[in-house]
């Protein structure tokens, strides 16, 4: 009898493992996809700063050149 009961609480620890690495797993994929979105909000709003600044650079440039007034409305 005592060998029989040790099977069978060795077959329920192992499913109950199987199970505890599947929640695992998913929580490691919820936590990889929060972060990957974190950091494309971050790099998109980097890329619009950038194309902004570059855009006035640009427009200003032929002023600056030209030693006119700056007359090019500045964006945020």
């Amino acid at each position: 009898m005592m060998m029989g009961s040790a099977m069978l609480l060795s077959a329920q620890t192992a499913k109950q493992d199987m199970k505890d690495a599947g929640h695992e797993t998913k929580e490691a994929a919820v936590d990889t996809g929060h972060a990957t979105k974190k950091v494309a909000k971050k790099t998109a709003h980097k890329t619009k700063v950038a194309a902004k600044k570059t855009k006035n650079a640009t427009e200003n440039f032929g002023d600056r050149v030209a030693d006119k007034p700056e007359e090019h409305p500045k964006s945020l």
